[in-house]
């Protein structure tokens, strides 16, 4: 049996980091947003968007305004942020801070949230890691960042989330062979035998090219796990997210 302090360590209100990913369930939201959709962009309407992310609030134990949010525009940009934003942070895929009780968060429908840890550096980062982000670096560009800020790849622990597979992924044979070739390990073939990127696959990789060696990656596919939001499979449809966070005096 392990002694008190360990089991102490292992309660999540005490661990020095939280991770969490949302699914579609639980929320307020209508049809086709039904239920839990998080993203103020799609065309919900504001007040269940609103109620959606009151009720994450709550349920992870922070301060609403203690919640940052980006406008996802599909770039490599990076933003280093160290207080609440009351708007979503401008053209920007990537969060990182060393605050605690920030919550970073990304908003996804089959794009691959990606969230980073150091513990002991006490630096985190998320990121929206679709297939252009993906190919033009936003990860490799967050690692850095997360550097700059005192985090070492070898410390850092990367957790992606549920996102689109590369069995679902069918794209134009060209279009694969670009993000191939911009980021390792991407191009495979669909459930069909045609053309697709698995962009889960590649970041794995070139996490593990920068040092990056602690990683867990979730094998769900949003188009075919009707638990998630998917654009592929829906078009019009809601956002879920994934969100990072320093535990501390200050995530209240």
């Amino acid at each position: 049996m392990a002694p008190d302090s360990e089991r102490r360590a292992q309660r999540p209100e005490n661990r020095p980091v939280r991770m969490v990913f949302t699914s579609r369930e639980g929320g307020t939201s209508l049809s086709p947003y039904d239920s839990f959709n998080l993203g103020e962009h799609v065309g919900d309407d504001p007040a269940a968007v609103a109620a959606n992310r009151a009720r994450l609030a709550n349920v992870l134990g922070l301060a609403p305004e203690r919640f940052v949010w980006m406008e996802q525009l599909h770039t490599n940009t990076v933003a280093v942020v160290d207080g609440p934003r009351p708007d979503p942070v401008e053209a920007t895929d990537a969060l990182i801070t060393a605050e605690p009780g920030l919550a970073l968060c990304v908003l996804v429908a089959d794009c691959t949230p990606v969230l980073l840890a150091d513990h002991a550096a006490g630096v985190i980062g998320a990121a929206h890691a679709g297939r252009l982000g993906a190919r033009n670096g936003i990860v490799a560009n967050t690692v850095r960042a997360m550097v700059e800020l005192g985090a070492r790849p070898a410390a850092i622990q990367a957790l992606l989330g549920p996102a689109a597979a590369g069995e679902s992924y069918e794209v134009p044979e060209a279009m694969a062979r670009d993000v191939e070739k911009h980021l390792p390990g991407s191009m495979t073939r669909t459930r069909r035998g045609t053309p697709g990127i698995d962009v889960r696959a590649g970041l794995v990789r070139q996490l593990m090219g920068l040092g990056v060696t602690h990683i867990d990656a979730d094998p769900r596919d949003t188009v075919t796990d009707h638990d998630f939001f998917s654009y592929r499979r829906e078009g019009t449809t809601g956002r879920q997210a994934g969100v990072i966070w320093l535990t501390g005096k200050d995530a209240h």
